[in-house]
C-alpha cells in the first residue's frame, strides 16, 4: 500500500559538528517583492493585462494556476527546441540598456562565447534555426550555424524586448537624424555618437525615476510611452512558439536574447509574467526545451530539459545584476549501479559505480568557485558518497600551504531528500519515462515530503551565523525537481516538466534572501562533467523519443 503522508521529518549529522539539526515543519513566509498576476494569454496584450481575482494569492508571490492559457499547436512526431542567448554585445559589456535596439555588436568575448555554444552543439543534427534579425543576435547565430548549408531563418518576434524610451536618448536620435538629412557623409560619425547613448542604468534611474524603479521592482506592470513590455513580450513569444512548432523540422536551434529566451521558456511551460528575470539566461547560454505529441492530439507534452548550459562556470557572477549572498545548488548523485539513462535513475540504496564516482569528482571540482557552508544529502548510499567527496574536496581547497587549517563544512542527511521508497511503490515505474508515467497519488506522496524539505532547506540558508551562506542539497533527480517546484511555487501537476540528469546541478540565488523569490541560475548543468556528460541534445536519428 502507497504511503502518501511524508515520514517524519529526521536530520542526522554525519560528522564533527555536535548540535542537532532540529526538524522544522513550520510555514515559510515569502517576502512581498514580486509584481501583481497577469492572465496569461497569446490573443492580444489587452486580455493579458487583467489582473487576477484570486484573494487566496498575497501579493509578491509567485502563481502557478494554469488561467487561460491558450494550447500550444499539435506536433506529429517529438520536437527538441535549442535557445541560444547571443555572446555579449557591446552594450552588455558597458551596461547600457539596449532592448530592441541594433546599435551594438559581439564583442571579442561575445565571439570566443559563440564559439564555444559551436563547439557544444557541433555534433547536433539541426533542421533550422530561427534567428533575432537583430545584429548581436544573427551574428551569434552565424558563428553557432557554420558550415551547414541551410539558410537562417530571421524573425522580428524574436527581437529582444521593446524598451522604448529607456533604449536610448530621443535627444541623441532626433540629432542624429536631422545630421542625415543635412549630409549623409556624417553619418557614420553621429552613428557612432548615437551608438554611444544607449542609458545607462544610472542614467536611466535618474532620468525616468519611479518608472525606472517600476521596471526594476514590479517589471510586468512597468508602463512606458503607454506601452507594458514584459506583458507584449509574453504574446510576442507565445506567436513564436507557434511558427515554431509548426514548422516541419525535428530539432531547431533558436538564437535569440536574455528577456525573450525567458519568454520562451515561460510559455512553453505556462508560466505567466510574474516569473520574469526568474530564469536566467546568460551570454550564449543554452536552454533546450522537448516537446512530445499526445495520442489524442491537441497541446504537446513540454519538458524543460535545461536551462542555461553557460560557456563559462555556472557558478559564477550575479544573478541578473544582483548580488546575492544566500544561494543553494542541487547536486544529483553520481549515477549508480542498475541506473539507466532512458528511465527514472536508480531508486535503490545502490553505490555509485566508476562513472557516477568520476561525475562526483568533477562537481566537486566545479563548486570549488564556491565556499560551501553546509552539505545536506538523502541517506541513500549514491548521496552519501557524493557528498562526502564534495566535502573532502571543499575542505582541503583553503589547505594548500603548510600552515593551513582544513576548513570545516557542515555535513548532514535529510531523510525527507529520499524519495526511493516512494518510486518503488510505483506500479508503472518499469516503464515510466520520467514523472509524467507514475500515479497521481506517487506524485502526491513525493510533492508532500519534499515541501517539508524545502522549508527545512531555506531554514538552513536562513542561519544568521553566516553572512555569504551556500547550501549544497544532494539527491535523486525526482527529489530536486520537487524542489525546485516549490521554489517556483508551482505544484504537483508541473514536476513532469522538468528533466535531470545523474551528476548534473541546478543553481538557485536568492538576491533577496531566503524570505524572497528564488533566481534560477541555471538547471541541468552538465557541461562540467567533460567526455563523462549527458549531451547537451541527442541526436534525433539516435533517439527519436529523446
Amino acid at each position: 500500500m502507497l504511503c502518501t503522508a511524508p515520514p517524519p521529518l529526521h536530520l542526522s549529522i554525519l560528522h564533527k559538528n555536535p548540535k542537532f539539526f532540529p526538524a522544522r515543519a513550520t510555514h515559510h513566509n515569502r517576502s512581498s517583492t514580486a509584481p501583481l498576476f497577469t492572465v496569461r494569454s497569446s490573443s492580444s496584450v489587452k486580455e493579458i493585462e487583467k489582473p487576477i481575482e484570486n484573494p487566496a494569492v498575497k501579493e509578491g508571490e509567485l502563481s502557478s494556476s494554469l488561467r487561460d492559457l491558450a494550447p500550444l499547436p499539435p506536433i506529429r512526431a517529438a520536437k527538441r527546441v535549442v535557445l541560444v542567448r547571443h555572446g555579449q554585445s557591446t552594450w552588455n559589456e558597458e551596461g547600457r540598456i539596449q532592448g530592441s535596439s541594433d546599435f551594438s555588436v559581439l564583442t571579442a568575448k561575445g565571439e570566443s562565447q559563440a564559439e564555444t555554444s559551436r563547439f557544444m552543439l557541433i555534433d547536433d543534427a539541426f533542421d533550422v534555426c530561427f534567428s533575432s534579425p537583430l545584429i548581436r543576435s544573427k551574428r551569434t547565430a552565424e558563428i553557432i550555424w557554420s558550415a551547414r548549408k541551410e539558410d537562417i531563418i530571421t524573425d522580428s518576434d524574436l527581437r529582444e524586448i521593446d524598451l522604448y524610451s529607456f533604449q536610448t536618448s530621443f535627444v541623441a536620435l532626433n540629432s542624429a537624424i536631422r545630421k542625415i538629412f543635412a549630409g549623409v557623409a556624417e553619418f557614420a560619425g553621429y552613428g557612432a555618437a548615437l551608438r554611444r547613448r544607449g542609458l545607462l542604468k544610472h542614467e536611466g534611474k535618474a532620468k525616468f525615476g519611479s518608472a525606472f524603479r517600476q521596471w526594476q521592482i514590479d517589471a510586468p506592470n512597468f508602463n512606458i510611452d503607454g506601452h507594458y513590455p514584459v506583458r507584449e513580450l509574453w504574446a510576442r513569444a507565445r506567436n513564436c512558439w507557434t511558427k515554431i512548432l509548426t514548422h516541419e523540422s525535428r530539432s531547431v536551434l533558436v538564437v535569440a536574447h536574455n528577456a525573450v529566451n525567458q519568454a520562451l521558456v515561460a510559455t512553453a511551460i505556462g508560466l505567466g509574467t510574474e516569473y520574469f528575470r526568474i530564469l536566467l539566461q546568460s551570454n550564449c547560454g543554452v536552454s533546450v526545451l522537448d516537446f512530445t505529441p499526445r495520442i489524442e492530439g491537441g497541446s504537446p507534452y513540454i519538458c524543460l530539459n535545461r536551462l542555461n548550459q553557460t560557456p563559462n562556470s555556472p557558478v559564477a557572477g550575479s544573478s541578473a545584476g544582483r548580488k546575492a549572498s544566500k544561494r543553494m545548488v542541487f547536486v544529483c548523485h553520481g549515477s549508480s549501479e542498475g541506473s539507466s539513462e532512458a528511465r527514472i535513475p536508480c531508486t535503490g540504496d545502490m553505490p555509485m559505480n566508476m562513472l557516477g564516482i568520476i561525475q562526483s569528482q568533477k562537481t566537486a571540482e566545479l563548486l570549488l568557485d564556491l565556499k560551501v557552508s553546509a552539505i545536506v544529502s538523502s541517506p541513500k548510499v549514491a548521496s552519501v558518497e557524493t557528498a562526502n567527496v564534495i566535502s573532502q574536496v571543499q575542505e582541503a581547497a583553503d589547505c594548500l600551504g603548510a600552515d593551513c587549517v582544513p576548513r570545516y563544512v557542515e555535513l548532514k542527511q535529510m531523510q525527507d531528500l529520499d524519495v526511493g521508497n516512494i518510486l518503488q511503490q510505483s506500479k508503472k515505474a518499469s516503464d515510466s519515462s520520467w514523472l509524467n508515467g507514475y500515479e497521481a497519488e506517487v506524485k502526491t506522496a513525493i510533492w508532500v515530503q519534499l515541501g517539508q524539505a524545502w522549508k527545512s532547506l531555506l531554514e538552513e540558508l536562513s542561519s544568521e551565523s553566516e553572512v555569504e551562506n551556500i547550501v549544497v542539497a544532494v539527491g535523486h533527480p525526482v527529489a530536486h525537481i520537487a524542489l525546485m517546484g516549490h521554489c517556483l511555487n508551482l505544484t504537483k501537476e508541473w514536476m513532469g516538466s522538468f528533466h535531470l540528469d545523474a551528476g548534473s546541478i541546478s543553481v538557485i540565488d536568492f538576491p533577496d534572501g531566503p524570505a524572497g523569490r528564488g533566481v534560477i541560475r541555471c538547471i541541468n548543468y552538465t557541461a562540467h562533467l567533460g567526455r563523462w556528460s549527458i549531451p547537451i541534445t541527442r541526436s534525433v536519428t539516435d533517439d527519436e523519443a529523446f
